[in-house]
């Protein structure tokens, strides 16, 4: 079998940064198809597709940004019939550029929740608007709890050293979740609509913090999986992944001592670790003793001044009311 000789080298530094802006645009899109009034039965299986907005000019993090749908049809037997409006793109795009020229038109989207046949055909027709498109997927159906919903696809040639004719394929590029501050306050505010508002600031960070303990777990879990398989012989080894495994190893706190011998325990630098972790965790536990007689003070100091107020204003009161004779004398008076 022929080798196959591509660029990957170049992209394996890239990473994709998709702001949450475009996720509840994506999740709109797909919600407004499905639900509308004339849709048919079994479009839960119909995907949607949209352009993404962003930065590609660093080449190792391309930001997405913005995004907007498209009007886009597909026949469900046969995915290789569809039709995209390009045209509509184009007139998108002179709208864009009058309210954020910052933002380029840098690829595209589609609800998957995988790559499709004709995938690598919209891409090309992309390629009339950017030189080299980028596939954003995301699952707007997922109920996975440890990885995130999206996936993020460049097209490259796969050139054979044998002579033949060059393919085009997609390849994976890892992609994050990231928002800017003003995006980050938006995101805060919906959430304030569909957590609970019985739970506490506490309650909910020992929520957060068990959710990502429970999927650190599970990512540990599929790592040993995979290690497991390939000392069987179950999966070939391969270099890249373990290079990636090797640098998570790495930032690993170092709890052998540096001098002594490596079979005994490393009593010390396990102690400096543990040391670390309380002095941490005592910081953080004095912030919040402080906060909350900062909290108890001020509300002391506002009931003071509400009772002296209230006692003012009593004092007010009885110096204006008239006493039973002085209603009397002023009637002798005016006898």
């Amino acid at each position: 079998m022929p080798t196959v000789v591509t660029n990957e080298s170049s992209l394996l530094q890239t990473t994709v940064s998709v702001a949450p802006l475009v996720l509840l645009s994506v999740v709109d899109h797909y919600e407004r198809v499905v639900q509308a009034p004339n849709a048919p039965t079994n479009s839960n299986d119909k995907r949607v597709v949209g352009v993404i907005l962003g930065d590609n000019t660093n080449k190792n993090l391309i930001k997405v940004t913005n995004s907007f749908a498209i009007p886009f049809e597909e026949d469900e037997k046969n995915r290789d019939i569809w039709f995209l409006d390009h045209d509509f793109i184009e007139s998108m795009m002179e709208m864009f550029k009058k309210i954020n020229a910052k933002e380029r038109l840098i690829g595209w989207y589609h609800s998957g929740p995988k790559l499709k046949s004709s995938d690598l055909q919209i891409n090309e027709l992309f390629k009339r608007f950017t030189p080299n498109p980028l596939l954003l997927i995301v699952d707007v159906n997922s109920t996975d709890i440890v990885d995130i919903p999206t996936d993020s696809y460049l097209a490259i040639e796969e050139i054979r050293d044998d002579g033949s004719s060059a393919e085009k394929t997609f390849i994976h590029l890892p992609s994050i979740i990231q928002a800017e501050e003003a995006e980050e306050i938006g995101v805060e505010h919906l959430l304030r609509d569909i957590r609970d508002q019985a739970c506490g600031n506490l309650s909910i960070r020992l929520t957060n913090n068990f959710k990502s303990l429970k999927s650190l777990n599970d990512r540990i879990a599929n790592i040993v999986q995979y290690l497991r398989k390939i000392l069987s012989g179950e999966l070939p080894i391969n270099n890249v992944i373990l290079g990636k495994l090797q640098d998570i190893f790495n930032l690993l706190p170092n709890l052998v001592a540096v001098q002594g011998d490596p079979t005994k325990p490393a009593t010390a630098s396990a102690n400096q670790l543990a040391t670390s972790f309380n002095v941490k965790t005592n910081d953080e536990l004095m912030m919040v003793y402080i906060s909350s007689l900062v909290r108890s003070i001020l509300a002391f100091h506002d009931l003071i001044d509400n009772k002296i107020e209230n006692k003012k204003n009593n004092e007010k009161d009885k110096e204006f009311t008239p006493t039973e004779e002085e209603p009397q004398q002023a009637a002798i008076e005016s006898k």
